[in-house]
């Protein structure tokens, strides 16, 4: 059988494997530094775990304050791993008081109070493992599947260093010349092993989550303006029934050929960003903006009136149509035609609903440019004539 000591080299020749799997993972995707920052924190607690195995061999203070300062750097460093996943921004606070702490407890070390310095660094890992639970917890782009997995991790890791303190504390251990031997770090070392294990199995998740979520959106988003695409429409809406509190708009920039001709491509992009900008601005709760392709956008309004979406179509044609994009040639102006099509109480669909604003879009166009339509449907009581947008 595997003695005590056998077990913590083994914990720390996998530890350093797994390591070094985080590091070729980071290789193939740098902008992921949180996949980095765990593979120095493992490597930390690989470290802790040979000092710690040294030191209950020969118990040179030195040995000691090293052993718990990595110990404490280690979970840091981890915990700066989470921040950077959830972008909270804990970490970089945090630093001072934990850099303060290990310092602390090595004086307390050199000092011959080793059990002392057991207690401190327990308790503040133990905090340390409850601040990753809390970032994860309040995060708000956090996928929820995550959270059973970390707190299991996190919780049972907290609980198993907190046992450890409280019995050094409560048999009065403040000097121990070299490891503690009693239950709880027992358990607490079948519970470093899983946690050493689970840690790079998290973050493989977490990175490959991540990857998954940046394809999705780079899938899902229109490059040059940063909106949704028609992919995302047809994905988010291709299902949707659209009933009587429901909208969808179709915006045409117009001349914007004569734009391109005139002033060039790149002055062309800088107009259907500006577009985009004025889009994004009137968005809220309800009211999603989509580039379907070259100067077509569409916008679809839930849970509004017909005069709230008027309301709301009429200010983006008139904010756009202010907008002056500078040129060689002079400032540039622009204004945008609009197609509206308001759904029913048989809930229309998506491919109607495109239609029905697409056929107001070119009446809008017909009757002069830089109007809003509105689509004649059988049920419609909002049925208008083309009306000018701006100036």
């Amino acid at each position: 059988m595997l003695d005590f000591g056998s077990l913590l080299l083994a914990t720390a020749l996998s530890g350093a494997c797994l390591s070094g799997t985080l590091v070729a993972i980071w290789l193939t995707a740098r902008q992921s530094r949180f996949v980095f920052t765990m593979a120095v924190g493992i490597l930390l607690l690989v470290a802790h775990v040979i000092a710690f195995w040294l030191y209950g061999r020969y118990a040179a203070p030195w040995l000691g304050q090293g052993m718990l300062a990595l110990l404490m750097a280690g979970f840091f460093v981890v915990f700066t791993s989470a921040d950077q996943y959830i972008e909270r921004g804990w970490s970089r606070p945090t630093a001072l008081p934990i850099a303060i702490v290990i310092g602390i407890t090595v004086v307390v070390t050199a000092a011959g109070y080793d059990g002392l310095g057991f207690v401190i660094a327990y308790l503040a890992v133990t905090g340390i493992l409850v601040m990753i639970a809390a970032a994860f917890w309040t995060g708000k782009d956090v996928d929820r599947r995550v959270l059973v997995p970390v707190s299991l991790l996190t919780g049972s890791s907290a609980v198993s260093f907190a046992l450890c303190a409280f019995v050094i504390i409560q048999q009065k251990q403040w000097v121990l010349g070299g490891v503690p031997s009693n239950w709880a770090e027992d358990v607490n070392t079948v519970v470093v092993v899983a946690c050493m294990t689970a840690l790079g199995a998290l973050t493989i998740s977490f990175h490959h989550l991540r990857t998954h979520r940046r394809l999705t959106e780079e899938t899902l988003t229109d490059p040059l303006t940063g909106l949704l695409n028609r992919r995302a429409l047809a994905m988010f809406h291709g299902d949707t029934h659209f009933g009587s509190t429901m909208a969808l708009a179709m915006f045409d920039l117009d001349h914007f050929k004569r734009t391109n001709d005139i002033f060039g491509h790149a002055v062309g992009d800088r107009v259907l960003q500006r577009f985009a900008d004025v889009v994004r601005k009137h968005a809220h709760d309800g009211v999603e903006g989509f580039r379907l392709g070259g100067e077509e956008f569409a916008v679809v309004l839930s849970g509004v009136t017909a005069i709230d979406a008027y309301r709301i179509l009429r200010a983006i044609g008139v904010s756009f149509g202010a907008e002056i994009v500078a040129t060689k040639l002079g400032p540039l102006r622009s204004t945008v035609s609009v197609g509206v099509c308001f759904g029913d109480d048989d809930a229309a669909t998506l491919e109607h609903m495109l239609l029905a604003a697409d056929t107001a879009l070119y009446a809008a166009k017909r009757a002069g440019r830089n109007r809003v339509a509105t689509a004649n449907t059988p049920d419609s009581e909002w049925s208008r004539e083309p009306e000018l947008l701006s100036a």
